[in-house]
């Protein structure tokens, strides 16, 4: 496990630099921001993706299911001097899709990865966008080293070992198990192998609940890598990215930005 999954404060602040330095200019190519914007976060977390959207005056509603991190956010804003608004929820039992309100910005990011019903994700986000609105959605590819999340194990070997998630599932369990690690977080990263996503699957579903893509950018080197290991972020291969599953291998985070 790294610092940053301990230090959850730095964790904020490092969510806070990526979101301003790479998803806002991303986002802006195509959709400019407006003071008064209403944007969503759905599995906002601790709320630091969402800090730079409040600094440029939109209006931000964070949800995410769990009261820890809610607490969090609302503590990291007030620190900051920020307004935000933040629920602790499952989002599929808030049903905003039954609300008048709408937004012109929903943000996801490293979440539809853990979300076991994706065509109902998906589905519900299009209901509550505005018809000009748009939806920037980025996620890990599942085959690529770290897709499983088993950084944050707790086990340092583990924890840098690449592609150990795509072994089958008694091996996976079972080195989890020598490492030491507790059963709920082996649960927990067992959940996380079985709702694993590919770039093909999510294509597939965007084009199912007839989504139209803005624009998609595959990425070899994260951007949020550069403020976690210094690491400049690169674009993956045009080559590599038109070829179907080779590419998840070298897919470190997917972006797209939709639209209804």
């Amino acid at each position: 496990m790294q610092e940053r999954h301990k230090n959850r404060a730095l964790y904020f602040k490092e969510l806070a630099i990526t979101s301003k330095k790479f998803f806002i200019p991303y986002i802006e190519r195509f959709y400019k921001l407006k003071p008064g914007d209403e944007v969503l976060e759905v599995g906002c977390g601790d709320g630091g993706n969402l800090l730079p959207f409040a600094e440029r005056e939109c209006n931000v509603l964070g949800v995410d299911i769990s009261e820890v991190r809610i607490n969090d956010a609302i503590n990291y804003f007030r620190d900051a001097g920020a307004k935000g608004n933040f629920i602790a929820s499952d989002f599929f039992k808030l049903k905003l899709n039954k609300q008048k309100k709408r937004y012109d910005l929903v943000v996801s990011n490293d979440v539809y990865e853990h979300i076991i019903d994706k065509r109902m994700f998906l589905n519900e986000i299009k209901e509550i966008l505005n018809p000009g609105g748009v939806f920037f959605i980025s996620f890990p590819a599942w085959q690529m080293p770290f897709g499983g999340h088993q950084q944050i194990s707790k086990n340092k070997i583990i924890s840098h070992l690449p592609f150990i998630h795509l072994f089958p599932n008694f091996l996976y369990r079972a080195i989890f198990k020598l490492g030491g690690e507790k059963e709920d977080f082996i649960k927990g990263m067992m959940e996380i192998k079985s709702t694993r996503t590919t770039i093909e699957q999510f294509e597939s579903l965007i084009k199912e609940a007839d989504y139209k893509i803005i624009n998609r950018e595959l990425y070899f080197i994260n951007p949020h890598y550069e403020t976690k290991f210094g690491l400049k972020p690169r674009i993956l291969s045009p080559i590599l990215a038109r070829i179907p599953y080779i590419r998840n291998f070298f897919t470190t985070t997917c972006f797209y930005l939709l639209k209804r």
